[in-house]
């Protein structure tokens, strides 16, 4: 594949990063001015520790970054990942240690309260550290960027000035979007109380926008003139944000549906400002399994911690790819299938001709912090399977049997020379434990089901060597005996997996005798007609 012909391929495909990268061809037809990288930026409110939602955020904003090179032949780019920690403390978070710490500091900013954990400079250190430690885990390249940082050192004051200067420009932006009661104390600088250290919600004049001055009231009742810069202020929410893209010069950020408000309004301030706002891709939010909008407070959600115990990085990965703009459960449900699947689409990549491997995602899952190898890799056993045999092994199932099945079908069945089955096998176990095995329930078999299972015993005590398709063949031929009085294959399958794995569904029965083994096959049978 030349690059050329990448390139070629690139500009017409309709695989959604391409068609983001797009919006960013067309921002700059002739590059970047200067030469300067695109800009790419992902934020994160330190407020809490990472989540799925930000691994979401960082993995699909790096997804257009390497379409985008891709697309333009290698134009530089670079990613910032933004800590808005000098955002004042709301409220105190779930599962916090210390947390009275926490709420003796409410109101103030989020690098100015003591660290509950006790490791770290501040709370947003702490946050900060499990931040860059988490997308460290993953290979993300990108550069961390803290608000604290640049407020305190005067790195954001031009930008500051330039707001005061256009003070009533972006109240006329934000005013008619607020209720009366807030546009009474609506002000887009928040200043810093010089005797509580809250960040105040109160109104402030403008007193001379190049040197930073404001006049305010303090929470005693004290009125107060004071500079702006140097971190003794902050920006409203949507300013702060338009503030950012203007002083850092971003050009592409996404963002979640429920921002839909504030991507509109930071839009029109940034312009006011004399900037421009970023293109972007507006996602749609995750649901429970009963279709519900996933709460922090009500725990309806998944964790990527409980992802990765049941499932793989891959797979998470390939399940967040997918269609960005529609609404997605995410429960412990959905991993089996997007584990399988994404194997499937890998195994599929090398024999694609470019237009379909533009359109895989695999291909740019490969891309996304490596050089795009393994395309065209498989492994031997499907994860549907796994779970098939480690649901007949038992909740107390360990890696060592498991790995002792896999012998049968599996060459050189072992965590070292396949360490992708091993993370399979891993995932396997705790699914199994946790949500397959406290279901399972074998039921007796019907007379002419009994009538099934015993021919098939008698025709596997006779094999030597048979291979998983000779196997599901001979399966085949029972389930279509007229004599045995099935409906349809459906039927006789759905029995097999009620009867012998105490599941409604199950696998392709001939790689799992093949996988189980004939002896112990025979031996489930015997115990589905004994009971």
């Amino acid at each position: 594949m030349t690059e050329n012909a990448l390139i070629e391929a690139a500009r017409v495909s309709k695989a959604w990063p391409f068609q983001e990268a797009q919006k960013l061809l067309k921002r700059f037809p002739q590059g970047k001015p200067d030469g300067a990288p695109v800009l790419f930026e992902t934020g994160y409110g330190p407020s809490g520790l990472p989540h799925i939602g930000t691994f979401q955020e960082v993995l699909r904003t790096t997804l257009v970054r390497r379409a985008y090179e891709a697309l333009t032949g290698g134009a530089p780019t670079r990613l910032v990942a933004f800590s808005d920690d000098m955002d004042g403390l709301r409220k105190v978070p779930d599962n916090i240690p210390n947390a009275d710490v926490l709420a003796a500091n409410l109101g103030k900013p989020l690098s100015r309260i003591p660290d509950p954990f006790g490791t770290h400079e501040s709370f947003a250190h702490h946050n900060n550290a499990m931040l860059r430690e988490f997308l460290d885990r993953f290979g993300f390249d990108y550069e961390f960027v803290s608000a604290s940082d640049r407020y305190n050192s005067g790195a954001f004051d031009a930008a500051l000035a330039r707001v005061l200067e256009c003070n009533q420009a972006i109240l006329d932006v934000m005013l008619p979007t607020l209720r009366e009661e807030r546009r009474r104390t609506y002000s887009p600088v928040l200043p810093v109380s010089p005797t509580t250290g809250v960040v105040l919600q109160v109104p402030v004049e403008v007193v001379d926008a190049k040197t930073g001055l404001i006049r305010f009231t303090d929470e005693d009742g004290t009125v107060v003139e004071q500079s702006a810069f140097g971190g003794k202020a902050k920006l409203q929410w949507k300013v702060d944000w338009a503030m950012r893209w203007f002083a850092l010069g971003v050009d592409y950020e996404m963002c979640g549906k429920d921002l839909t408000d504030s991507v509109t309004q930071s839009g029109k301030i940034v312009q006011v400002l004399g900037g421009r706002k970023p293109e972007g891709l507006i996602y749609e939010l995750f649901l429970d399994e009963n279709g519900e909008k996933i709460s922090k407070s009500k725990g309806n959600g998944l964790t990527i911690d409980q992802w990765l115990t049941y499932g793989t990085e891959e797979s998470l990965g390939f399940y967040l790819f997918r269609e960005p703009k529609s609404a997605k459960q995410l429960h412990a449900g959905v991993i089996p299938k997007a584990v399988d699947e994404y194997w499937q689409f890998r195994g599929n990549l090398a024999g694609q001709a470019l237009d379909k491997q533009l359109g895989n995602p695999t291909w740019h899952l490969l891309r996304a912090n490596g050089g795009g190898e393994g395309a065209g890799d498989t492994v031997p056993v499907t994860f549907s399977l796994l779970l098939n045999l480690v649901g007949v092994l038992g909740a107390d199932a360990t890696a060592e049997q498991v790995w002792s099945y896999l012998g049968n079908y599996v060459a050189e069945a072992s965590p070292e020379a396949h360490p992708d089955l091993a993370e399979m096998v891993r995932a396997a176990l705790a699914t199994n434990r946790d949500f397959i095995a406290p279901t399972l329930h074998r039921r007796a078999p019907t007379e002419n089901e009994a009538a099934a299972l015993k021919d098939l015993d008698t025709q596997l005590a006779s094999l030597d060597g048979a291979s998983a398709e000779d196997l599901q063949n001979i399966v085949y031929e029972i389930g279509k005996n007229e004599a045995y009085g099935f409906e349809n294959l459906r039927d006789w399958f759905k029995a097999l997996y009620e009867t012998l794995l105490g599941s409604p569904q199950g696998p392709r029965m001939g790689s799992f005798i093949a996988l189980y083994g004939v002896p112990e096959t025979r031996l489930l049978i015997a115990e589905a007609l004994a009971a």
